[in-house]
């Protein structure tokens, strides 16, 4: 048994890997899976940006054309974003390069096996692998994997096996997402991860108008830039949030909404306006969205239902 309390199949052979494409994503995995004895033997990289990660990240692979990865290798990882993905199935199955039997992992989060058939009717063996990270570039990606979660899709138990064994291999997780669910596996996902985003930064946004000319004698000045004194006054407020979420759900939700403070509410909705009408109906909508999911008093889901 594993950490996880899952039995892998037996660990893959080490197996000739190529990567399309050298971005974020492709060159963290491929890092990973070098680190514990497969091959990358060839990767392909077009941009300035991409010729560097694959210089520095894979520096004994062969930097060569998607066909040519294709044929050399015996699992193929498709790492290139969602939009381009169909595209680059198609262009494979058209010259021929993938051989039957090759192993082909896409690394997308919202399509399944499906966007792989093409090429699964030609022999290929196909294999959705999503790891649940952000990835920034740097190479702090290829050590935080191993302690992600990955999506898992494939087309039978033998698939899962395959899939299963290459994730643990790394220190991941995998998890099993049925083909007609990763949409809705990549929208929760998106959700909370982007959406954060905005409001962590909506919230810094806010807080620098609260703070900006009125900071103590030797004290950072508040400007626009991120990483300053708004920034370090929410860290560890929402770091304690996020934990309290992951750990508690709805009930770690503390603030005037959970204690039906009609008053407070209003007030930060004006305050919020003052300083972005946009920003204060986002707050709006959020606040109301958490309103009904605590079953909070009707005055204050009346309020926070008028846009005005």
């Amino acid at each position: 048994m594993t950490s996880f309390g899952i039995t892998p199949g037996p660990a893959p052979a080490r197996l000739t890997m190529g990567i399309v494409s050298a971005g974020r994503v492709g060159t963290a995995l491929g890092a990973a899976l070098e680190r514990v004895g497969h091959v990358v033997g060839a990767v392909s990289a077009v941009s300035d940006a991409s010729l560097h990660r694959a210089a520095t990240r894979l520096p004994e692979s062969v930097v060569a054309s998607p066909p040519d990865v294709a044929a050399r290798s015996e699992l193929l990882i498709l790492a290139v974003p969602d939009t381009e993905l169909d595209g680059l199935v198609r262009g494979l199955v058209a010259t021929g390069a993938v051989r039957p039997g090759t192993i082909v992992v896409h690394t997308s989060g919202a399509h399944g096996i499906g966007i792989l058939a093409p090429l699964t009717e030609t022999g290929a063996v196909p294999l959705a692998i999503h790891p649940a990270m952000t990835f920034s570039g740097h190479d702090e990606d290829t050590a935080r994997l191993s302690s992600a979660c990955f999506g898992v899709t494939a087309a039978d138990e033998t698939g899962y096996a395959v899939a299963q064994s290459l994730v643990l291999e790394i220190g991941g997780e995998p998890v099993r997402v049925r083909e007609e669910m990763r949409t809705l596996y990549h929208a929760a996902l998106a959700h909370g991860s982007n959406h954060l985003v905005t409001l962590v930064a909506d919230a810094a946004a806010a807080l620098r108008a609260a703070l900006a000319g009125d900071e103590l004698l030797g004290q950072q000045l508040v400007d626009d830039q991120p990483n300053g004194l708004a920034e370090r006054v929410l860290a560890p407020l929402l770091s304690a949030a996020l934990d309290n979420a992951l750990r508690r759900g709805r009930g770690a939700l503390t603030g005037p909404v959970a204690r039906g403070d009609v008053e407070a509410v209003a007030a930060h909705r004006r305050a919020l306006d003052g300083v972005d009408p946009d920003l204060a109906e986002s707050y709006r909508a959020l606040a109301l969205h958490t309103a009904q999911a605590a079953r909070s008093t009707d005055t204050m889901i009346e309020m926070l239902e008028r846009r005005a």
